[in-house]
């Protein structure tokens, strides 16, 4: 499956299995920054980013130190280092159960250290298997996930590049572990409207207005990688706005409508960083354009 264009063919039936388990190796760390991260609005102190090995927690700060956990997806270890020099590692190979995953990374801490305690059932995922004994999941094909973080690279540049353009408050570019994808958002400033007896992830999330743009490999309703975006709350009419470039289109999405563009329809292009860019933008301009956003005030000269 190795490829060295920046946008190679990746199709998602190709490497479930070891999505499947690298997800839930995220899942774990992702909750552990969860636990003892600082609390952020909307939830960014819990997400993970790419770097050029791999993915990272970045600094996570405890008692008189800090540390931080890497993913090197280029010579597939987990990483973890403190801030007192302490550094050790374990290869991610295949046959690594998601259980023996979960006990390298405890002793690991525990040597180090450093307490914690996580909720180990997975969050939205294909089983509610505990991560500390999930033998289930033990695929991890070196090659693809090489492949996916080389992606997701590609595309936090281009979503970092759109991100400079307004300024607007907008996350930094993370990735989410509970869904597994690449997200931006921006927002208007003003409260959303009252969520009446919802969760309090999506209460947090969504206290603010929101345009949101991401990528993710696919799942069980679009099983291919895509680009997509929305706007919270959603206007009346956005469907009918237009979209860049042509192959991107609005799909219902649990009852309001997203923007979604195929990874597959871009990645044959010229220039693929464009069509991103195009989509992008169209996407925000409709979104922010039925929600009474000021637009020309929030978009920094070019």
């Amino acid at each position: 499956m190795s490829n060295t264009k920046l946008f190679p063919e990746f199709p998602l039936n190709e490497w479930i299995d070891t999505k499947e388990t690298l997800h839930r190796y995220f899942q774990i760390v992702g909750k552990l920054r969860l636990t003892l991260n600082p609390k952020k609005n909307h939830w960014w102190h819990i997400t993970l980013y790419t770097t050029t090995k791999g993915v990272t927690t970045r600094a996570i700060p405890h008692n008189d130190f800090s540390f931080e956990i890497l993913f090197d997806f280029i010579k597939h270890t987990l990483n973890v280092s403190t801030s007192k020099g302490d550094e050790r590692f374990f290869k991610l190979e295949d046959g690594l159960s998601v259980a023996d995953f979960y006990k390298k990374l405890e002793s690991i801490l525990n040597d180090l250290q450093i307490e914690f305690d996580i909720l180990k059932k997975p969050f939205d995922l294909s089983d509610d298997i505990p991560f500390d004994t999930c033998i289930e999941h033990h695929t991890y094909d070196k090659d693809a996930v090489h492949n996916a973080w080389k992606i997701l690279l590609h595309i936090d540049m281009v979503f970092q590049e759109f991100s400079g353009r307004s300024y607007s408050k907008t996350c930094p570019v993370h990735i989410y572990w509970h869904h597994f994808d690449l997200v931006v958002t921006r927002f208007s400033g003003e409260r959303g409207p009252d969520m009446g007896d919802v969760s309090q992830v999506e209460k947090e999330a969504y206290s603010h207005e929101v345009i949101s743009f991401g990528f993710w490999f696919g799942d069980d309703t679009i099983k291919e990688p895509a680009f997509y975006s929305y706007t919270y709350p959603s206007p009346n009419g956005i469907d009918k706005e237009p979209l860049q470039p042509k192959a991107a289109k609005w799909q219902d999405s649990n009852g309001s409508p997203m923007a979604l563009l195929l990874y597959k329809d871009i990645i044959e292009s010229e220039n693929p960083k464009k069509q991103i860019l195009d989509f992008l933008e169209s996407s925000y301009q409709a979104g922010a354009k039925l929600s009474g956003w000021d637009v020309e005030d929030l978009q920094v000269p070019s």
